[in-house]
């Protein structure tokens, strides 16, 4: 028999590991069709939201953002999305960035459909354009090499422009590939597992995990990973970035 108690989740004040299987459904307002699950938010401690949207082939996101700027990445399945004045079909590894004050409309999804999505209360920035609707996709070949290791690749999903507070980023281990330090750091980390296996070190713990996982990390959680098993490891995260360390 089953133990139900046994789970690979952990939550504690500065890091958590998130595992499918203590998923408990939440209803947002406006998306309907659809299970939603709040991985990450601010009830946490962090100042970020991370949410795993599944749709049925009935399932319609609809809405506004306000204060917070939403990315959506297409896990697996496919979507049309309306917003900015543009409608396009989103595929597996395809994304979309809604900026602050703007509508959104995603239908016709596939059944199975699911969405990844990260949140963040925009901060804007003197002398620099609040970033526009973006559409983009995973693609290895704009992924270089990560500091001189070959089993390492980095994608920015996102343009490295000042006026984005945030990044969203897809790395690559390949087997056997790891971070070639402990890192510490003021920025704040979300995360989802797209493939693969991996051993990650939080704060001088240690945690299996795989498809499907995500991690939270909050300022200088200290944070070490390596890959796996026979193939890649491929995580997308999310990372605070480009505006003053201090609000004095």
């Amino acid at each position: 028999m089953e133990i139900s108690a046994l789970t690979r989740s952990v939550v504690t004040r500065n890091h958590a590991i998130i595992a499918p299987d203590g998923y408990i459904n939440s209803n947002v307002p406006g998306w309907t069709g659809c299970t939603t699950n709040v991985i990450i938010n601010e009830q946490m401690g962090a100042r970020l939201c991370q949410t795993i949207i599944t749709l049925t082939a009935a399932g319609r996101l609809q809405g506004q953002t306000k204060a917070s700027q939403i990315f959506f990445y297409v896990v697996q399945g496919q979507i049309t999305v309306a917003a900015g004045g543009q409608e396009k079909t989103l595929q597996t590894g395809q994304f979309v960035y809604v900026p602050v004050g703007s509508d959104y409309l995603f239908t016709n999804p596939g059944e199975g459909t699911q969405l990844l999505t990260f949140h963040k209360v925009y901060e804007p920035l003197e002398g620099h354009a609040t970033p526009g609707l973006l559409f983009g996709e995973k693609d290895d070949s704009k992924a270089p090499v990560y500091m001189n290791d070959e089993a390492l690749r980095i994608q920015e999903l996102l343009p490295n422009e000042l006026g984005f507070d945030i990044a969203v980023n897809i790395f690559t281990y390949q087997p056997g590939g790891r971070l070639p330090m402990v890192e510490t750091h003021i920025m704040e980390h979300g995360l989802l597992y797209l493939q693969g296996e991996a051993i990650y070190m939080l704060d001088q713990q240690w945690y299996p995990v795989k498809k499907g996982d995500s991690i939270w990390m909050a300022p200088y959680c200290q944070q070490w990973a390596a890959s796996i098993g026979k193939e890649p490891s491929v995580y997308i995260y999310y990372k605070n970035v480009n505006r003053f360390p201090t609000v004095l």
